[in-house]
């Protein structure tokens, strides 16, 4: 039978994962190789050095670089706070005195005799790595982070913003071809990750924000409102670390597109369970896919590699995602794949793939222009 490998969105029931935590620099490792976890459990943690600011005491004092330590009433490593004299000059008529005081609390970095600079430092930034899922640490590298293992329902988005979320499936609309009514929004939604069909408008995105929603899963998003809950132009990027109180991820693209029905199905079996859910999309070179994790209650019954499913590729039978248009969203089922390349409206000839859609009509479309929707 033909087969052809090309990029495939993962929509698993089941599936084995191991996420990789990982700190920004080296740190203390809190777990160990079999610690069943949380996903807020920290896993990890590590202190960031602060911010350096420089103060130039010899133009503050009117003193030679070379004459600076005589001045100083902290050396290095000593510890200063905020608005504390860290100079002065010692006139003989006290009142002439003048004074450089700390513009940040922190600790006195270096003192230099050559610049007459003096380098102070802020206090560390701790930083922490959570699980992110609820499993089993598998893996522990020293300093460094952990790998997480956990039995999930695996469904990945095409885009997505806003990091990382963990919160209970919740449904704000029937069908996955509604659109989100505004009303549907309202307190008992408060910390929850909701489905809300094909589309949702950014005045309702800030309301779930108001909410205290923890995410959102919608169908499509048009840009212009992406632009105002960002409050800027999304570039070609990596996004992930945007600071918008919710994570939003789009499982069809953008515009008003219902979410696929198997997708839809998968959520809703799984109502009310805890899900941990990641924004973060590149999709560039090193392709991030924003996802939606929802841990099984059990765990190691009829587990599936993940290797065993990225190996497969496309293949007769498989269902796909049309992703240029003029049928953009469209989805359908592999009939064929024929081996000689074919020529197109550009007068190009490249290799094709035959899609029947829901209705029964075949298309031909460049394999470059569908994805695969991965079980």
């Amino acid at each position: 039978m033909a087969h052809v490998y090309t990029p495939g969105l993962r929509v698993s029931e089941r599936t084995t994962l191991r996420k990789r935590r990982t700190l920004p620099l080296r740190g203390q490792v809190l777990v160990k190789v079999g610690d069943r976890v949380q996903a807020e459990t920290v896993v990890a943690r590590t202190e960031l050095p602060g911010k350096v600011h420089s103060v130039n005491i010899v133009n503050r004092l009117g003193i030679d670089p070379a004459d600076i330590r005589e001045f100083m009433l902290k050396k290095e490593d000593d510890p200063i706070q905020a608005n504390e004299p860290l100079a002065e000059t010692k006139p003989f008529i006290k009142w002439l005195k003048t004074v450089v005081a700390s513009p940040i609390t922190g600790t006195v970095e270096t003192v230099s005799a050559v610049t007459g600079q003096v380098l102070l430092r802020e206090p560390p930034r701790p930083v922490e790595v959570a699980a992110y899922v609820d499993g089993a640490v598998v893996e522990t590298m020293e300093g460094e982070g952990v790998v997480v293992e956990t039995d999930a329902t695996l469904i990945q988005g095409i885009f997505g913003v806003g990091g990382e979320a963990v919160g209970e499936i919740e449904f704000a609309v029937d069908s996955p071809s509604e659109p989100l009514r505004p009303d549907a929004l309202n307190e008992r939604l408060r910390g929850k990750i909701i489905v809300c069909g094909s589309y949702i408008t950014a005045d309702a995105l800030k309301r779930a924000v108001q909410l205290g929603l923890r995410g959102v899963i919608v169908g499509g998003l048009d840009d212009r409102d992406l632009r105002d809950l960002l409050g800027y132009e999304q570039g070609v990027a990596i996004t992930g670390s945007e600071n918008i109180g919710i994570v939003v991820v789009l499982t069809e693209g953008f515009g008003n597109i219902a979410i696929a029905q198997r997708t839809f199905d998968l959520l809703k079996a799984r109502k009310g369970a805890r899900a941990s859910m990641s924004g973060a999309t590149q999709i560039r070179a090193g392709v991030v896919r924003p996802e939606i994790v929802i841990p099984a209650q059990d765990s190691g019954v009829h587990r599936l590699a993940d290797a065993a499913v990225a190996a497969t590729g496309m293949k007769e039978g498989d269902p796909v995602r049309i992703i240029r248009h003029p049928h953009f969203g469209a989805l359908g089922k592999v009939v064929r794949l024929p081996h000689q390349p074919v020529p197109i409206e550009t007068e190009a000839r490249v290799r094709v793939v035959d899609v029947q859609l829901p209705d029964g009509k075949v298309l031909t479309i460049p394999r470059a222009n569908v994805e695969v929707i991965q079980g």
